[in-house]
């Protein structure tokens, strides 16, 4: 399944995150594998997990970075990819 800017990110209830010091780490307690992110990374997470759509949350970082539109969408699509890969977030309608 192809992963679209109108699906919605969620977050499995067998993974936690700490964030200390604005990086944080995510942990998948199913497969003991973990994940850490930088400061704009943990930002990109948060608008994620907490956004109605991807679409959104696109939007709501765009307003925040100064980023060409284009890289942010490869960079946005590029993490989802990779934290679905670890079942670390999951991607729905």
């Amino acid at each position: 399944m192809g992963i679209t800017f109108e699906m919605r990110v969620s977050v499995p209830e067998d993974v936690l995150i700490r964030e200390l010091d604005g990086e944080s780490v995510i942990l998948n307690l199913k497969s003991e594998r973990y994940f850490g992110l930088d400061r704009v990374g943990t930002r990109i997470w948060e608008v994620l997990s907490t956004s109605e759509t991807i679409a959104a949350a696109y939007q709501t970082l765009l307003s925040e970075y100064d980023v060409v539109p284009e890289q942010l969408e490869t960079d946005l699509y590029n993490l989802l990819e990779q934290l679905v890969q670890h079942g670390l977030i999951n991607v729905s309608n």
